[in-house]
């Protein structure tokens, strides 16, 4: 079973310069959304960090994932 990772990112000059710091593992979505949304009420983050959810095999594929360029999604007019 692929575990859930939680890591704080932050943002470089590009998606493949993003800083990666790891925080926690789950073994379930739902532990780690929990855990997740405590760490977004409790600790404060620098405004341009996030945490972030990614599932993934290992902790280093999971860096790649967090790492890999991902399109700006395409907001619709009627999705504003």
């Amino acid at each position: 079973m692929m575990p859930y990772y939680i890591y704080i990112i932050t943002p470089g000059v590009s998606s493949t310069a993003r800083t990666t710091d790891y925080v926690a593992e789950f073994d379930s979505f739902k532990a780690a959304k929990k855990e997740a949304r405590r760490l977004r009420a409790e600790e404060e983050l620098e405004d341009d960090q996030a945490y972030k959810i990614i599932f993934a095999q290992d902790r280093h594929e999971a860096v790649e994932r967090l790492k890999e360029f991902r399109e700006e999604t395409i907001v619709r007019e009627w999705e504003k």
